[in-house]
């Protein structure tokens, strides 16, 4: 399906987001160890999270979908049920990582795999680390998916461990933290750089012991001198049931970068997008826009279920161009594409460094974002750990590949509500894996995009 983007319609009006994905992944997961029954409202549906439905109901979880609104009769750990085949986790990494946490303490046999995309990511991240904690699981050559765990004595704990991660990555910390609600002592998990935060603040709502701290080292000792480690630490629960789960999820943080962007660089437009989440570990998109120039206002906020929300007004902004290195690549990993947007239209060369990580998502995201600006007429270049982008001049039209991203795909339609000719983006059902109302969404705020053949 081709999605086709003509230039010229200012955005104006309220959005209310679907739920975060991130959120959702693991208030459905948790939701099944807890027991009894969780009700999630504004879950998302989407392509990703029906992946970890589904795996719910390999492994024996009741659960129901009423709209956006999930119930889940939540077995514990110990009354999983082993799948009676591979759990296929599509192309979303956040649930093969999760599921393998949440398999490794249940002690149970399984296969986890996925689509040709998510067999190209590494999980040696997460399956080294779970071997040291007594794991049976093995990966397949290559140390990628498919993923192999053999059954464990139900009686028989996982070691707790003392481990630095070579990369700040919230889907290892977190399945490693899924794992250790079953070792026989604390655990603690180190990185280099401040990861999202989700999978504690859900963890602690349900009872279990969890602090963070960033904690300076000592320069001639530290692994990675120079740097500040971030630390948490979990105590498994005494006694092993976790409370089941009552929240309303915030909208996406990262389906609002799309609409942030697209009014930024939209000329005439304002919106307010309404009850967003701000967790500050995901707000990197937000600080680093706004250091371009961009008007952009939190206008009220709150905090719900633990996790602060709020509403965002976004204005049309003459942009320029910034450098986004360090701690603030992890808090803004997601939004890349919807960035190299805003910087494709930003005055001035942005240069973006210690972003190596964007090679192991949905797509080798450095190589295609530069590729696809490249053909919308926007100087684009790769290096090694980020890109650089020249910006200021007007964007071609032209028709442009998502390389089976959906956040790729959403970000070069937002390219083409201010460029000078349409943007036809070929292959952009691939959007619905995390925002299905995308379209409906940009249309609603009066943008020029319809479907074609």
């Amino acid at each position: 399906m081709n999605l086709i983007v003509s230039p010229g319609h200012p955005l104006h009006g309220y959005v209310a987001l679907p739920g975060d994905k991130s959120l959702s992944h693991r208030a459905a997961l948790l939701a099944a160890l807890a027991e009894g029954e969780s009700r999630i409202e504004n879950f998302l549906v989407s392509g990703v999270t029906q992946a970890m439905l589904k795996a719910l109901t390999e492994l024996d979880v009741p659960w129901k979908l009423d709209g956006t609104t999930l119930t889940v009769q939540g077995c514990g750990l110990n009354r999983l049920r082993p799948p009676k085949q591979a759990l296929d986790c599509g192309n979303s990494a956040t649930t093969i990582r999760l599921l393998a946490g949440a398999l490794a303490a249940a002690g149970l046999p399984a296969v986890l795999d996925g689509s040709p995309g998510l067999r190209r990511r590494p999980m040696g991240r997460i399956v080294e680390p779970l071997q040291a904690m007594g794991v049976p699981i093995e990966p397949s050559d290559g140390g990628t998916a498919p993923l192999k765990l053999t059954s464990r004595p139900p009686a028989q704990p996982l070691h707790p461990i003392d481990y630095t991660l070579p990369v700040a990555s919230a889907q290892v910390k977190s399945c490693l933290l899924l794992a250790a609600l079953a070792a026989d002592g604390p655990t603690a998990l180190r990185e280099p750089g401040p990861s999202r935060d989700h999978t504690e603040r859900m963890l602690r709502s349900m009872g279990v012991s969890i602090t963070s701290e960033q904690l300076s080292v000592d320069n001639s000792k530290a692994e990675n001198p120079g740097n500040a480690f971030y630390i948490t630490r979990i105590i498994p629960p005494h006694e092993g049931a976790l409370r089941p789960l009552r929240l309303t999820l915030p909208g996406d943080i990262s389906s609002a970068a799309f609409l942030i962007v697209a009014a930024l660089v939209t000329p005439g437009s304002e919106i307010t997008l309404r009850d967003v989440g701000l967790n500050p570990s995901r707000t990197g998109l937000l600080d680093a826009l706004q250091d371009m120039g961009a008007d952009l206002q939190i206008v009220t906020q709150n905090e719900r279920h633990g996790e602060p929300v709020g509403d965002l007004r976004v204005r049309h902004s003459r942009l320029h161009a910034t450098r986004v290195n360090g701690p603030l690549v992890v808090r803004m990993i997601d939004e890349f594409p919807a960035f190299a947007v805003a910087a494709a239209y930003a005055r001035g060369t942005t240069l973006v460094s210690e972003a190596d990580e964007l090679h192991h998502k949905e797509s080798d995201r450095i190589s295609a974002l530069c590729q696809e600006l490249c053909s919308l007429g926007v100087q684009a270049s790769e290096t090694p750990d980020g890109f650089i982008i020249q910006g200021g001049q007007a964007l071609q039209g032209g028709t442009v590949q998502p390389h089976g991203d959906h956040r790729l795909a959403m970000s070069l339609a937002v390219a083409g509500l201010a460029a000078q000719a349409p943007v036809t983006v070929e292959g952009a059902e691939i959007i619905s894996e995390s925002f299905p109302e995308f379209v409906m969404t940009l249309q609603n705020l009066g943008a020029d995009l319809r479907h074609g053949s």
